[in-house]
């Protein structure tokens, strides 16, 4: 088995919160102990648990949200600290990679090899040895100093950009606001599509959405959505969305925080047990049955993306257990090709497309 994830905020973890993703996950939870109240929930990813799980290939970001809360407010920092941010970030990644611990996927001919590798590999999970492999994404462009600057990005290894995150930035609108794309919003996706830089929708409010959609012409995917048809709210995609994304030969990642996955799940109120790998396959469901066929659903888990196993599904202790997920799809009649196209071939065939 293998799986590819396409959302893990692996170097935000590393360097925001201090975690050494290099030990156990059992390891992190006992040194985090000390500090109660100042780590978002327990730890369930770390390259060992990835190794576990078999998640061979990711989705990782640049993800520059350095804030720190004060009563009643939250001072952010300005976008030239999001651009040394996610450069901190970024060599973060290379230091991995150095140590064998990662390979950077920026073309087919790389990711074709490594896949490769991890299909035919065959040792005890956990065990191999094998580097795994990531494909840099940023989630949020306030790093993007000018639209121009996409071309610098590109050379330095980004090849996905989600230009929205929570709320407004300066070329558009995420999650929790509202409002199309701002004034250097489409010359943004205009460089994107110049640079060979794919477009992650993500996040994007419904009107930078359907502008985004509009002007770029490039590969699209939903690295980590779920429908909201079953979840209310803006972070979810509509089922024209979901259609949109289709029509575009995108995949959708499946996220696994339980306030999209389940209706009326509270943060810090409900209980995690309360969801379950079943109610992610609720979402994959819908999806395949908009598409008639499930060859546009992945995983995107969004694990650690700012809590911990308290707001993830009550049946994964941590990351290694997502091959549970490939049950739950048999025990509702998936064949095993549409299986192994959601758990990682839909998204490789995605980026063979994009890079061929």
């Amino acid at each position: 088995m293998l799986i590819f994830d396409a959302h893990l905020d692996m170097a935000w973890n590393a360097l925001d919160w201090n975690r050494d993703l290099m030990k156990p996950v059992s390891e992190i939870r006992t040194f985090e102990k000390h500090f109660p109240n100042q780590i978002p929930g327990d730890c369930s990813v770390s390259w060992a648990e990835l190794r576990r799980g078999r998640v061979g290939i990711t989705i990782s970001t640049l993800l520059p949200r350095l804030h720190r809360p004060y009563p009643e407010l939250t001072f952010f920092q300005s976008r030239e600290a999001d651009y040394g941010a996610a450069y901190g970030q970024l060599a973060y990644y290379r230091a991995m990679s150095e140590r064998g611990e990662l390979r950077e996927i920026s073309d087919w001919p790389t990711l074709e090899k490594h896949i490769q590798e991890w299909v035919a590999d065959d040792t005890p999970d956990g065990q191999n040895g094998l580097p795994i492999g990531y494909i840099l994404s940023m989630e949020g462009s306030q790093p993007i100093l000018h639209p121009e600057q996409i071309h610098e990005w590109y050379a330095a290894g980004l090849r996905i950009l989600g230009p929205a995150h929570y709320g407004e930035n300066p070329y558009c609108f995420g999650t929790g606001s509202e409002g199309g794309l701002k004034a250097d919003g489409p010359e943004l996706l205009k460089q994107m599509d110049q640079a060979g830089m794919l477009l992650d929708a993500t996040h994007l409010a419904d009107q930078s959405f359907w502008e985004a959609l509009e002007i770029f012409e490039g590969p699209v995917l939903a690295s980590h959505h779920n429908c909201r048809s079953l979840v209310p709210g803006d972070r979810q995609l509509t089922d024209e969305q979901i259609k949109a994304l289709i029509g575009r030969g995108s995949v959708i990642g499946a996220a696994f925080d339980n306030w999209m996955i389940k209706p009326g799940w509270k943060k810090h109120v409900s209980d995690p047990n309360t969801v379950s790998l079943e109610d992610i396959a609720n979402h994959t469901d819908h999806i395949c049955q908009i598409a008639g066929n499930a060859k546009h659903c992945g995983i995107g888990t969004d694990l650690d993306g700012g809590f911990g196993k308290e707001q993830s599904p009550g049946d994964m202790e941590t990351i290694a257990e997502l091959g549970k997920f490939a049950d739950v799809l048999e025990r509702r009649g998936y064949s095993q090709e549409d299986i192994d196209g959601i758990l990682y071939r839909n998204f490789v065939e995605f980026f063979q497309r994009a890079w061929s």
